[in-house]
């Protein structure tokens, strides 16, 4: 072992320790963050509009700060990139996150000199959490790829613009420099089938041992990898045992994988959000992720039910309960307010708070009163693919109100890798366990109001096809994996 992963360990291990004191202490830590961030931004026109001087308790934050999207934000961004400071918070935000909207476009999301230095310690220490628990440092020495945005920055009211990741890409480290892959200039590259030629070719003769990105993206790095070698990933980097990812379920992706691998290798979870990191795998052994408590984000939650309701529970803390889907609410140093990022979280662990990420809040389908979530579909799919030779490699769920026939019903468009010879079998396993998980679903099927699920194939490579045809082709995009309508169906039936 290098003196470089000796190093590594020994700071590892005085990091996880200290990480431990505030995760053991949480709710002294979230009240330290929650009159931290009143105090600093009492003179910003957001505090002042809402009588920050005023707020001593948490519930006469709640009485005042009303909870939004971005929509109830934008005024306050839009005076921002008018030129103003002193606005959401302290001065100017030195980035924006540039994000796709729905109905209000493009997302701008502060980012300040308070919140930036959290992304980047909260995604060390998830690296360092690992070489803790595990004792393995040797991938130090060896080549690590971050599959991500363009780093290339835009500038708007002197204040940078540009994709999360591109703006992370300018902080990595000194000493991960040298190891750090691809180049600089590949990083720059838009076209996402131009950008992963020139990876393969800039890491196919390397000693990869850390690979990180968005598992859809990551399996068609991958494969690419594949149709040009022959040989699968574990052959052109044996030392590579090390996947971190974020965003999405991996459970899912995670038989196709390690076909693509062909090893087993170990695997951590990460919540990074253009609003704040949030959470980081701290254990291979416990599920789910630490909730950062510490990182200038005083949280909220709001059961997932209530959400819709007139006047929902709103609660810190000190109340969450497990097994309950929370809506989680964000109050940051880059300010935002009272922020719904949209995403549903599940406790997994109160001491230390251990989160897992359950789906969207606008995710879901319920064209009949189900209340179907993300965590129900990912489970249902995963339960039925368990101890069969079957994979996936992208799969959304969209409702059939109106079939040409029968009753309607979930339609599940699946693109495998190889696919059930028994369709209908494979369909009655995922929608048995459907029904095991939802009662309202299981209500209208036994009622007569909807038919077991549907099972439509996608061609290989026709969810690729799809984010081409909407401009979401590569790096951080994602696909929703359900949705109350059909717009993406729609799009699938013409692939």
């Amino acid at each position: 072992m290098s003196i470089k992963a000796n190093l590594a360990i020994a700071f590892a291990k005085h990091v996880q320790k200290k990480v431990y004191l505030w995760a053991n202490n949480p709710y002294k830590t979230q009240d330290k963050v929650f009159r931290n961030l009143i105090k600093n931004a009492q003179h910003t026109q957001f505090g002042n509009d809402h009588q920050f001087k005023s707020i001593k308790t948490y519930q006469d934050f709640k009485n005042q700060v009303p909870v939004r999207e971005y929509e109830g934000l934008k005024p306050y961004i839009e005076q921002i990139l008018d030129g103003k400071s002193d606005v959401l918070w302290k001065g100017k935000p030195k980035y924006f996150a540039k994000t796709s909207g729905t109905t209000s476009g493009a997302k701008y999301i502060p980012i300040t000199k308070a919140s930036m230095p959290t992304h980047i310690k909260a995604a060390r220490n998830a690296l360092l959490f690992y070489i803790a628990n595990t004792g393995n440092a040797d991938f130090v020495d060896g080549k690590m790829i971050f599959l991500q945005g363009s780093p290339i920055l835009d500038i708007k009211a002197d204040i940078k613009i540009g994709r999360l990741s591109g703006i992370v890409a300018h902080y990595v480290p000194s000493y991960l420099q040298k190891n750090r892959l691809p180049s600089w200039e590949t990083n720059c590259i838009d076209d996402w089938d131009t950008k992963v030629k020139h990876i393969i070719d800039e890491t196919i003769h390397q000693d990869m041992t850390v690979i990180s990105g968005i598992p859809s993206w990551v399996q068609m790095y991958f494969e690419k990898l594949q149709e040009r070698t022959g040989k699968k990933v574990s052959e052109l980097f044996p030392n590579f045992n090390f996947f971190i990812y974020g965003g999405v379920n991996f459970e899912p992706y995670k038989a196709k994988f390690e076909s693509l691998i062909g090893k087993k290798i170990d695997y951590v979870e990460l919540y990074p959000a253009s609003e704040g990191f949030i959470a980081f795998q701290d254990s291979l052994t416990e599920k789910g992720m630490l909730l950062l408590l510490d990182g200038g984000i005083f949280y909220e939650f709001i059961p997932a039910s209530e959400f819709y309701d007139n006047n929902p529970t709103r609660i810190s803390l000190k109340d969450v309960k497990m097994g309950v889907n929370y809506v989680i609410i964000l109050n940051t140093n880059a300010g935002l307010w009272g922020y719904n990022i949209g995403d549903t979280v599940e406790f997994t662990s109160l001491k230390p708070h251990r989160i897992k990420v359950t789906g969207r809040i606008k995710h879901f389908i319920s064209a009949f009163g189900e209340h179907v979530i993300a965590k129900e579909v990912e489970q249902a799919l995963q339960e039925a693919l368990e101890e069969t030779p079957y994979t996936i490699s992208e799969f959304t769920v969209a409702p059939q109100v109106n079939p040409t026939k029968g009753l309607p019903y979930h339609e599940w468009f699946i693109e495998f890798e190889n696919a059930p010879n028994d369709l209908k079998d494979f369909a009655q396993k995922v929608d048995a366990s459907m029904q095991s998980q939802n009662m309202y679903y299981q209500d209208l099927i036994e009622g007569n109001i909807l038919q077991p699920l549907v099972i439509s194939l996608v061609k290989k490579g026709g969810f690729h096809e799809y984010m081409k045809s909407i401009g979401k082709f590569g790096g951080q995009n994602k696909i929703p994996q359900l949705s109350d309508n059909r717009k993406i169906a729609e799009i699938l039936e013409k692939l």
